[in-house]
């Protein structure tokens, strides 16, 4: 294991420690590979599972293998009409099982997350009956200032050229901290703890993923 490799399962090991606190579970994996695996084999087979729209969880490969798996997926972007739409997120909330990442985490093991209709973190807060986050260890960040500094200026900017909004952020890279009305940083959500032991699993991995 190279020296760098070495210090991201030590920070890891540690930001674990920190989430177990915090009544959430955290697991640390080297790659991708090796954490869809473990994820899947948690997952029963014919579960209900949801999942809130993120590149994480598409480059690290799990999205492709749920869809390739025996399990129900509801996904919102496959609905052809806004009321079609409500309905999958109606069953969303009660599902199984609600796949995410986190825009940032601290070494404290807060998870810091900005949206924008809150769909996403509504489901982190309450609903689904276990939720599963995987996060690259490139969203780790030292304390909640830090962490909203990094969604601002990281993931937002990056999010908005690839939904092409017409947006402040996206011209420059940059967050103006705007209203504009195409905005999605909408709900700024710092989740400390978590009220149900077990309820939020973390699997933290050793490569860059998302924004």
């Amino acid at each position: 294991m190279s020296d760098k490799k070495t210090a991201l399962s030590r920070q890891a090991e540690n930001i674990i420690k920190n989430l177990e606190k915090r009544n959430m579970e955290g697991y640390y994996f080297e790659t991708s590979s090796a954490c869809v695996e473990a994820i899947l084999a948690s997952i029963p087979s014919g579960s209900i599972i949801g999942w809130g729209g993120s590149e994480s969880l598409k480059e690290c490969g799990l999205m492709e293998a749920v869809h390739n798996g025996s399990y129900e997926l509801l996904d919102r972007s496959a609905a052809k009409t806004p009321e079609e739409a409500r309905q999958i997120y109606a069953r969303t909330v009660l599902s199984d099982y609600f796949l995410m990442s986190t825009n940032a985490i601290t070494l404290d093991g807060e998870l810091i997350n900005i949206d924008g209709n809150g769909n996403r973190v509504a489901c982190l807060i309450q609903g689904p009956s276990h939720v599963i986050i995987i996060a690259g260890m490139n969203k780790v960040v030292p304390d909640i200032n830090s962490g909203i500094g990094r969604v601002r200026n990281t993931a937002c900017p990056a999010n908005a050229i690839r939904l092409k909004r017409n947006l402040p952020c996206a011209a420059t890279g940059v967050c103006h901290d705007c209203l504009s009305p195409e905005c999605f940083c909408c709900q700024v959500v710092v989740t400390r703890r978590s009220m149900h032991p077990g309820r939020i699993k973390v699997y933290l991995v050793g490569e860059e993923l998302g924004y």
